[in-house]
């Protein structure tokens, strides 16, 4: 019943929320010799998200989880770059709560629908 009510915006958020941990340990790893940055394509993992019976993203993100290839990778073999993780992270911040607030009006709506206001 959930996907009826809440469509696509459920799994967007769940996905939004693992890439948001995936770039956190990139820009974590900043300084971690040897460490490969990684990044969630979006609509693939939205897409294995949705055809998944339970709607659950699981471990292996339906192959959404890729490397990041680096335009100029540092010596020690540590392909993060600063510069582009912080970008992606705030930009999927945007879109985290972009979602967030859908959802929170959508459940406002269902909540004054049935109070009968």
């Amino acid at each position: 019943m959930a996907e009826g009510l809440f469509g696509v915006h459920a799994a967007a958020l769940e996905v939004r929320a693992q890439r948001m941990g995936v770039l956190a340990s990139n820009i974590a790893n900043a300084s971690t010799p040897n460490f490969k940055a990684r990044d969630i394509d979006f609509k693939a993992a939205l897409n294995a998200v949705e055809a998944q019976p339970g709607g659950d993203i699981g471990s292996d993100l339906g192959g959404a989880l890729k490397y990041r290839v680096p335009t100029n990778p540092s010596m020690d073999g540590n392909t993060v770059e600063l510069s582009t993780e912080q970008t992606a992270f705030a930009e999927n911040a945007v879109q985290y709560q972009s979602t967030l607030a859908f959802l929170n009006g959508r459940i406002g709506q269902i909540t004054r629908a049935l109070k009968g206001e």
